[in-house]
């Protein structure tokens, strides 16, 4: 019975960590972004703006719920929360601490302890594309429809180098559990030394996963409108938008896990070791939609079919021959 209740709060804890994570991250990448394009950025609702996400929640609660004629209504009303679902779902397995004890319970620093926890969290994120192809299939709008394909062929395109990549870290760990892969880092040093090229794919691929500029195709203004999103509105539209902030964040704390040596650092409590890795990487993320122009589709896919792949197979192939040659 206590675990159950241990494991509902913790599942209450994460949930509202990633809306209101969601909320300000959307508040830190437009000041971030302003101060880089030498702007002022939200600095009206609060001080320094910081009510603002506040205020675009309300905003959007309050929204007249306009729906296109034509629609597959129950696709159309359930794809924004199958994002939501699956992007919270596949944060389950992703260590944020290390274990600790309250009033004689051990609690540890994940919901759940997989053997196979990244191809948990492979499947489980994959997920998120039928959000996007459903709600763009679902709102009879052919610019929605366009940018639901887009996402499909992106998913395809970027799912296998972003999978590829981390192999490596798996030949060298000797596993795929999370939790023994930062235990690993801790015996030897954060993966990020030891598999660069590995990182940078992963950077490159998990923007692209996550439809982030410059592959932010599916979405693409100038061209599709808003692409998937054209004919959502309100709290709908506000959904698909939290599910790619937990994207963004998921993404983000599994490269803080696998090549930053995860919660593992000396000196402050290892949890918030942990949120200065994913904040760096999401800086990242902010930096890239700031400086570089979107891609062409056609250079989009192949910068994931002529490069991205063939340099993580390579990678394989090297980091499985220099472990055989350094077991010897």
């Amino acid at each position: 019975m206590i675990d159950v209740v241990v494991a509902l709060i913790k599942s209450g804890v994460l949930i509202f960590a990633f809306i209101t994570a969601a909320a300000y991250l959307v508040y830190a990448e437009r000041k971030v972004i302003s101060y880089m394009q030498v702007r002022v950025g939200p600095n009206r609702v609060g001080s320094f703006g910081l009510l603002q996400p506040m205020a675009d929640v309300i905003k959007l609660v309050s929204k007249e719920d306009s729906r296109p004629a034509g629609r597959d209504n129950l696709i159309y009303m359930v794809a924004p929360g199958i994002m939501v679902v699956a992007s919270v779902a596949a944060f389950a397995v992703i260590p944020v601490g290390p274990s600790f004890t309250i009033l004689g319970q051990r609690v540890t620093g994940y919901m759940a302890n997989l053997n196979v926890g990244v191809l948990y969290i492979f499947a489980v994120s994959g997920m998120t594309a039928y959000g996007v192809v459903l709600g763009g299939w679902s709102a009879n709008s052919k610019y929605s429809l366009m940018g639901a394909m887009r996402s499909a062929a992106q998913l395809i395109s970027y799912e296998m180098a972003l999978g590829f990549s981390l192999v490596g870290v798996f030949i060298i760990a000797g596993s795929v559990n999370l939790n023994e892969i930062v235990a690993a880092q801790h015996n030897l040093v954060p993966f990020v030394l030891l598999q660069p090229l590995a990182f940078l794919l992963y950077l490159v691929a998990a923007t692209a996963e996550v439809n982030r500029a410059p592959f932010d195709l599916p979405e693409a203004e100038q061209e599709l409108v808003a692409g998937y999103l054209t004919e959502y509105g309100g709290l709908k539209w506000g959904l698909y938008f939290l599910g790619e902030y937990i994207n963004m964040v998921t993404v983000s704390a599994l490269a803080a896990t696998l090549f930053l040596g995860g919660w593992d650092w000396p000196v402050l409590p290892g949890f918030m070791w942990f949120l200065v890795k994913v904040a760096a990487v999401i800086f990242v993320m902010f930096w890239m939609r700031a400086t570089l122009p979107r891609l062409k589709y056609n250079r989009l896919m192949a910068l994931g079919w002529k490069v991205l792949l063939p340099l993580s197979l390579a990678n394989i192939v090297v980091t499985a021959v220099v472990v055989v040659v350094l077991q010897k």
